[in-house]
């Protein structure tokens, strides 16, 4: 793994969250949590080309091709905001409660997106949340949403199956295994001993959930048939981003304590002992640098880095190296 470029955001304090995509554009969007704004990276240009203002605590970030639009959810007013995609003119927002957080994109296409939202979020205990899914191009939600007891994390979508899988802190440091269809939890997966389960990657070929821990840092390697634990590995600290590069068989993560750590990966063998990752380097970034996003299309990890004494925000764009 190494660093390619570092792309200036410009006149952006406070916290980074998610990013997304357009992949035929070639644009990267950046949620400036802690800004209020979201900025658009050109790619090919290697510099922030236009940066929208008035979110409230932007979060998470998805683009739906299929309908050709951007979306971004708000924290600080629970509402899900679209852009066009062409020239991002905004075409309305959805209210979904408290705390919109993550986007992820229906995996069988369909212009769907998925909104984890509800509760005070960050681990808080007491506090119910969901999942719900949006038309990306009309706003409009389809479907009821899906109760969960706490705010929901990082989570993941089956591309094969039904289920989607969703990290609860703030109720057990659990996680939810959901049915898509049904609408409804249909298990509950745990990590004895472990707590402030943030990320997660899905190896749905290999039959693996790969669950990050804060507390102690670890990553946690499950089973996807029935959540058992296949292993349980050291991990960088304040991680919130797992990425699996598939071509690679790599596993990324990018950690808060200002690094990012690569793992091999040997995939779903048969052999249990041949499903466990091992470690295999660990980059330095910055501290705070704890989100970010792997571009298959692109064979590129971008790292969202904070401003710092004398450094401005930046996108790092990382090349990982040779399978």
């Amino acid at each position: 793994m190494q660093v390619e470029a570092k792309i200036p955001l410009g006149d952006v304090h406070g916290r980074i969250d998610h990013l997304a995509v357009d992949v035929a554009r070639r644009r990267l969007f950046v949620a400036e949590l802690g800004n209020d704004s979201l900025s658009v990276v050109d790619l090919a240009a290697g510099a922030a080309a236009h940066r929208i203002r008035g979110l409230r605590e932007p979060q998470g970030v998805a683009f739906v091709p299929a309908a050709d639009v951007l979306l971004v959810a708000n924290a600080g007013d629970g509402t899900v905001e679209r852009y066009r995609g062409t020239d991002l003119v905004p075409l309305g927002r959805t209210l979904l409660g408290a705390d919109a957080d993550n986007l992820r994109p229906n995996p069988a296409g369909g212009g769907l997106v998925w909104v984890g939202h509800g509760g005070a979020g960050h681990g808080a205990a007491g506090a119910r949340g969901g999942l719900t899914a949006l038309d990306a191009a009309t706003g409009q939600q389809v479907g009821p949403t899906i109760p969960l007891p706490a705010h929901p994390e990082s989570f993941q979508l089956e591309a094969t199956g039904p289920r989607a899988f969703a990290n609860l802190p703030g109720a057990g440091d659990a996680v939810a295994v959901l049915d898509r269809a049904t609408r409804r939890q249909v298990a509950t997966w745990s990590v004895p001993g472990f707590r402030a389960n943030f990320p997660m990657a899905l190896d749905e070929r290999g039959g693996r959930l790969f669950v990050g821990f804060r507390g102690p840092p670890t990553l946690a390697v499950l089973d996807l048939g029935n959540g058992a634990v296949l292993a349980r590995l050291p991990l960088c600290g304040d991680a919130d981003d797992l990425f699996l590069d598939a071509r690679r068989h790599r596993l990324y993560a990018i950690c808060g304590e200002g690094v990012v750590e690569t793992f091999e990966d040997p995939g779903g063998a048969r052999a249990e002992a041949a499903r466990i990752p091992r470690h295999l380097t660990r980059l330095p970034t910055a501290v705070g640098a704890r989100t970010g996003l792997f571009v298959p299309e692109l064979d590129r990890l971008f790292v969202a880095v904070r401003a710092a004494p004398g450094e401005p925000a930046a996108v790092w764009v990382l090349r990982p190296g040779p399978p």
